[in-house]
């Protein structure tokens, strides 16, 4: 069975999409979703939106965030205003990444590599892009950093490349590649002698397909807990779940390979970086790129919402 790397829509990002507001959820200081989404201009961007659009609790616009084509339609509504990406679509069935914590990860890595080398042009490798592209389409956006997105899926690559014929700019800017080996991470997309400065990844977080369902039943049915019939089933907001949600071993296993691997890229990619859901995975892995010979690790913690996350990062180079 194929692992898709992707940057899904999992259950622990779920409770970002519900809490967009000017409520001190932690964001950083240069994301442009800190506060509530202004639907009434969104709408104007992406009129299809305005069919999703719903009063909640207090009065204020919002969409039913356990709709996968609301979330959609949000979505492609950020990324066109907010970033200029237009164009932006998925295939049935995958998953929506929230932009804002997905930024958020953009803008802590910028921080990261502008601390050691200000200004300096920058060179993005992405693990396991998705069909959605959605962080080499920020970094790019953003930064105007030149990525290399990467994926087992010829399909999510298929659909990225759709997305960037209709942005120019950016198509100059991202190139796509297959990685032919599932069981590989950077052997076979990192070329010889390239050089990164850095490397991205949103790793699948559960451990089964079962452990997938039982998470995301827990959290749509939360975010419906005011519509839901009662003992009704709730609306499951995601797709392609073996393939996007999780892998053998989860989130920790999955890690444990890449940092092992990043050893022997250690002179071509400057920092390593991934997201870790999970509060307990931190501190061994963190111990594993030190056994591995890092020369430094970080982790930078971020608040996005009523979730707590927090970014990996470790090098093999000397650093100042």
């Amino acid at each position: 069975m194929s692992l898709t790397y992707g940057n899904c829509l999992r259950t622990s990002d779920m409770s970002l999409l519900t809490t967009n507001k000017n409520d001190g959820k932690g964001l950083h200081p240069r994301n442009l979703h800190n506060r509530r989404y202004d639907y009434e201009v969104l709408i104007k961007t992406r009129p299809s939106l305005k069919n999703h659009v719903e009063s909640g609790p207090e009065g204020q616009s919002t969409i039913n965030f356990s709709d996968p084509q609301a979330v959609k339609a949000l979505n492609a509504a950020i990324l066109e205003q907010h970033y200029g990406v237009t164009g932006w679509d998925i295939p049935g069935g995958a998953l929506c990444p929230p932009i804002p914590g997905r930024v958020d990860y953009i803008h802590y890595i910028a921080d990261l590599l502008d601390s050691i080398e200000p200004d300096k042009s920058i060179r993005m490798l992405d693990i396991g892009t998705g069909a959605n592209g959605i962080y080499p389409l920020l970094a790019s956006s953003v930064y105007d950093w030149e990525c290399v997105a990467t994926d087992i899926s010829e399909a999510s690559l298929d659909n990225v490349a759709k997305v960037l014929k209709s942005n120019a700019a950016l198509q100059s800017r991202i190139s796509l590649r297959l990685q032919h080996d599932k069981h590989k991470m950077f052997e076979g997309v990192v070329l010889p002698q390239e050089q990164f400065d850095v490397s991205v990844c949103n790793p699948p977080f559960h451990a089964s397909a079962e452990e997938a369902l039982r998470g995301s039943q827990r959290k749509v049915a939360n975010l419906n807990k005011d519509k839901a019939e009662p003992n009704s089933k709730p609306l499951l907001n995601f797709g392609g779940m073996e393939n996007e949600l999780w892998c053998n071993g989860g989130e920790a296993l999955f890690l444990k390979k890449m940092i092992k691997e990043s050893k022997q890229f250690a002179s071509q990619v400057r920092w390593f970086t991934s997201l870790v859901s999970k509060a307990e995975n931190v501190k061994p892995l963190s111990k594993l790129a030190n056994k591995a010979g890092a020369t430094d690790v970080k982790v930078i913690e971020m608040t996005q919402g009523k979730k707590q996350t927090r970014i990996l990062a470790w090098t093999f180079q000397a650093i100042g």
